[in-house]
């Protein structure tokens, strides 16, 4: 077997193991809050990741090279985690991860002014497309777009600052700090602001929260994994079968079936995705760094 295909399989399996952890923040919604639900989940994980990083040869210490990249990684870590986690409780999965999807659009857009990219007309194009995509899903005028649409548009561009952080400053910051900062920052803001909206933990929700912390800490190393074995043109679109764990996990556990407007959506703004990593892996000769870590489609 070729390390391609080692690394799209490795690839979706991550995804899988993403899909199973938004299904059980869904499930846990029903006990406990947007905010608490991603606490413990980040608590929870930070022992995995603190092994992560004693596990690391590199000798260099624990002091970021690029404070202000790192602290809007933080930012963006912070906004991708708490809107999918609330989109997830309010949406239909398949619906979510369709607006979530929206990222790499808002990556190659954001590429412009942060990264000094050039934006083509095939590109522009394909976000074009992408965009009518999410007015597809979202229908303004004919339905009302609702809190967790907006946090769901919301998490997709945190998601694609995780994205632009990774491109400016991955080659000169330790993987693992990229992990780290962000993580512990964001448990920690979220801990502030967890009396205002707190409710007890039974037993069965905290074995569902220490769940998710295995979960998305497996599919990191899975997606980090893919990236070292294959070409990331490959690999990348991997992520978007997360829609179809989506659409079978939301069936199943929750009786959700999509509307049509919502594949539809989906079909334009995944085929647009997928140009645009796909010419994106052909011009450039750098893959991009995979270590976003925030919940949900990386």
């Amino acid at each position: 077997m070729s390390r391609n295909i080692q690394g799209i399989l490795i690839a979706l399996v991550g995804a899988a193991l993403y899909s199973a952890h938004d299904a059980i923040i869904k499930g846990l919604g029903a006990e406990l809050p947007a905010i608490q639900i991603a606490f413990f989940a980040y608590l929870l994980g930070l022992p995995l990741i603190l092994m992560m990083l004693v596990a690391d040869p590199a000798p260099a210490n624990l002091r970021p090279a690029n404070p202000l990249w790192m602290a809007l990684r933080v930012l963006g870590v912070l906004t991708a985690t708490v809107g999918a986690f609330y989109a997830f409780l309010v949406l239909p999965l398949a619906e979510t991860y369709t607006i979530l999807f929206a990222a790499p659009l808002l990556i190659t857009l954001l590429a412009v002014p942060l990264l000094g990219e050039a934006l083509r007309w095939r590109r522009a194009l394909a976000v074009l497309v992408g965009l009518a995509g999410v007015l597809v899903v979202l229908q303004p005028g004919t339905r009302e777009i609702g809190l967790g649409h907006l946090a769901a548009l919301a998490s997709a561009l945190g998601n694609a600052m995780v994205h632009i952080t990774a491109r400016r400053i991955g080659s000169s910051e330790r993987l693992p700090l990229m992990v780290l900062y962000p993580m512990l920052a964001t448990t920690l803001i979220l801990g502030c602001l967890l009396p205002l909206d707190f409710a007890p933990v039974t037993g069965r929700a905290f074995g569902g929260l220490a769940v998710l912390a295995v979960l998305a800490f497996a599919a990191m190393l899975c997606l980090i994994e893919g990236f070292k074995r294959a070409e990331a043109g490959l690999v990348a679109p991997m992520q978007y079968s997360q829609l179809l764990w989506g659409v079978l996990f939301g069936f199943l556990f929750f009786r959700e079936v999509p509307e049509g407007s919502t594949l539809l959506g989906a079909v334009l703004i995944v085929g647009s995705g997928i140009y645009i990593v796909l010419r994106e892996a052909r011009q450039s000769p750098r893959p991009p760094v995979p270590v976003s870590v925030a919940p949900g489609p990386s």
